[in-house]
């Protein structure tokens, strides 16, 4: 929901998808999708009570699936891989806000996420049947996954303009917070768009946008279910210890957006620091098509 990736309408449908496989890899986050509509008759679903929209503001209203998946390394291996990353998944139906400030060039995101951590996620289902259908060694460790529990997730986040030059750069401030029982943290970073950037803050006439963008962030953690396990269920057979949490990571992401009227198409890559005393550092990848309408 950063200003890069707006797509400069009120409704639109998009699919995010992420892999490990781009970076060469797998473990850790090793999968994700997101499937995102925005929408004008999304500001009456009953899950958007969400009241973070100052004044003067121009909303606009959404509701996603999305799913994500963890492994260690060693994920073909039945036993559990003590040291490294537990296996999880999670599922959620999130409904979220965009409120705009065209004068002020900021921006504050809502979002409430409503779900399952634990086997109820298909994590296993879906990874066993992508590595099937490449060829890739089926995973075995599933069977020690974080065990199921509630998600219930709120997250607030504000961008703001610092500066730009024509349509060619644009400098942004950001920053969010997440409460619940998935994730809790604050992070804040900046970001950078160059090339034929997009235009969040005035009505853009849907032309042609060709940019890179760069973004480093930095978080403060105070709880992850996919390593300590979920907040109610305390029976999951392996947990990384909350003394071996990294409570500060960074977070480097960069990548292409190509908009072409109402289209939109995002390929992506992240890098991220270690996560625990005896984890390493980690990178994944993402293709991101949508479209207006």
């Amino acid at each position: 929901m950063v200003s890069f990736r707006d797509l400069n309408s009120a409704s639109y449908f998009r699919i995010n998808y992420d892999n490990d496989f781009f970076s060469a890899t797998d473990k850790d986050y090793t999968q994700g999708y997101n499937l995102e509509l925005v929408a004008p008759f999304l500001k009456k679903s009953p899950l958007n009570f969400l009241p973070f929209a100052p004044k003067g503001t121009v909303s606009k209203y959404g509701l996603s699936i999305e799913h994500i998946g963890f492994t260690p390394q060693q994920y073909q291996l039945p036993d559990i891989q003590f040291g490294d990353r537990p296996f999880a998944a999670a599922i959620m139906l999130k409904s979220f806000r965009v409120a705009t400030d065209t004068v002020k060039k900021s921006r504050i995101t809502s979002s409430l996420s409503i779900g399952l951590i634990g086997p109820g996620a298909f994590g296993r289902e879906m990874q066993a049947g992508i590595h099937r259908w490449t060829g890739n060694k089926v995973p075995l460790g599933w069977r020690n996954q974080i065990k199921n529990d509630v998600v219930l997730n709120f997250r607030l986040a504000y961008e703001k303009r610092l500066w730009s030059y024509t349509d060619l750069m644009a400098l942004n401030a950001a920053a969010s917070a997440q409460l619940g029982t998935l994730f809790n943290h604050v992070s804040a970073g900046i970001n950078t768009a160059i090339g034929l950037v997009n235009r969040p803050y005035t009505k853009d006439k849907k032309g042609f946008r060709l940019y890179l963008y760069t973004q480093p962030t930095v978080k403060l953690i105070g709880y992850d279910a996919t390593l300590q396990g979920g907040l109610f269920n305390r029976d999951s057979p392996y947990t990384i210890s909350v003394n071996t949490v990294k409570r500060l990571t960074g977070q480097f992401d960069y990548g292409l957006v190509i908009q072409i009227r109402t289209l939109y198409f995002e390929y992506t890559r992240s890098l991220i620091t270690r996560e625990f005393d005896s984890g390493q550092a980690s990178a994944w990848g993402g293709i991101n098509v949508g479209f207006s309408f």
